[in-house]
């Protein structure tokens, strides 16, 4: 008899230590440790259709796997026997102090992911210490974003063929303490999003900035339709002058991928332009953004900073952007599948990692501050290329 009970107890203590194992490995593989992995959490997370107008882009698709695929192929050339004891990763923006080289994108729609929204990547961007730029299509206003947290922020703008729309949201933006403007200019009509069209993409909410301007369609992506109905199509160089006329506040242009386009932005007064192909939601088979940034770097000649948009996923992939001449990157996508899967904390983790991993790629190429990081330090396929002429 008690043979058989120390038998029961030994059986039962094994099964409660493979439950423990089970659940060990269960609760480890749930904790991301790296950004990429954050993405797999939020499908889980989320709707199919809120899923795939997050990770979805334009028609093949093309541009949106280039953006990440282009980094893979620069490598990193290290320097060695470097005191690197210690790592300055501060930089500043438009004259604003922030931690790193790190900065929120802007993109529509948080509280499909969250229900707090955009309040939840304010308060996590705030607590990071770097800039994040407000979307046009935030499910949150501008002045309740403005009232989550204390920290710089810019505003993302399109310009409505009803000009007083833009000009109110520019109006409310520069009254609620945001420090920039920045103008999407790679939006004269919507990119053919098909997994929205097949999902019959309806948002519950286009967006609170502009609550009551909805639109819907019968079939299709009733998103496509409402901004293909409302967005000024007509919109062109001499409108950013207008912007100019109607706010203070200093304006960057995003969606410049063209060495001619960089040189007019700078020759118009442009505070800044951003790398954007969109995420790879507008012109498939455009070229991915880190291909593209020397062209954009040159062409401005140091007169005015350049960041870089889409397909950040590393560290290492900041160090590139950075080392190819950028002042900071955007990071979108990943926000939002850290918000989805762990709400502000999760946009937190986004960023922190993004922080550790580029901390450590400058030390061990030698690097204790960004301005150490140069040219000389990655080698990219054009560089290869050449090398064998």
């Amino acid at each position: 008899m008690s043979l058989t009970l120390e038998l029961m107890n030994w059986v039962l203590d094994m099964v409660l230590q493979i439950i423990r194992e089970l659940l060990g490995k269960v609760t480890m593989s749930s904790e991301p440790v790296n950004v990429n992995e954050f993405k797999a959490l939020a499908e889980r997370a989320l709707p199919k259709m809120y899923f795939e107008f997050y990770a979805g882009g334009a028609e093949d698709e093309h541009t949106l796997k280039a953006n990440e695929e282009a980094y893979q192929r620069i490598t990193i050339r290290p320097r060695v026997l470097v005191d690197v004891s210690r790592i300055d990763m501060s930089t500043r923006m438009l004259g604003y102090s922030i931690s790193s080289p790190i900065m929120v994108a802007p993109s529509g729609l948080h509280k499909l992911a969250n229900p707090e929204g955009e309040l939840a990547t304010a308060r996590a961007a705030a607590a990071s210490n770097t800039i994040m730029i407000l979307s046009f299509g935030s499910s949150y206003s501008v002045e309740e974003v403005a009232a989550s947290c204390n920290a710089v922020r810019f505003f993302q703008l399109y310009v409505y063929k009803q000009r007083h729309v833009a000009a109110n949201l520019v109006e409310r933006a520069e009254r609620s303490g945001y420090k920039a403007i920045v103008l999407t200019v790679d939006c004269p009509r919507m990119g053919r999003r098909e997994a929205d069209i097949k999902n019959r993409f309806s948002s519950y909410c286009i967006s609170s900035v502009l609550s009551g301007w909805g639109y819907s369609i019968d079939g299709g992506s009733n998103l496509e339709a409402y901004v293909n109905s409302t967005l000024d199509p007509s919109l062109s160089w001499k409108d950013v002058a207008w912007l100019k006329s109607i706010t203070k506040l200093p304006i960057l242009l995003k969606g410049i991928i063209t060495h001619e386009d960089a040189r007019i932005a700078v020759e118009v007064g442009a505070a800044g332009v951003i790398v954007s192909n969109h995420g790879g939601r507008q012109l498939d088979y455009s070229p991915a953004t880190i291909n593209v940034v020397e062209e954009v770097v040159h062409a401005v000649k140091g007169k005015i900073p350049v960041i870089v948009d889409g397909g950040v996923r590393r560290g290492t992939d900041v160090f590139k952007a950075l080392a190819l001449g950028a002042q900071a990157v955007l990071v979108g996508r990943p926000i939002l599948y850290g918000l989805a899967a762990k709400g502000e904390h999760g946009v937190k983790q986004v960023i922190q990692m993004l922080k550790e991993e580029l901390e450590l790629a400058m030390a061990l190429a030698g690097c204790t501050s960004l301005k150490d990081i140069t040219r000389s330090h990655v080698r990219t396929e054009r560089d290869r290329c050449q090398s064998m002429l």
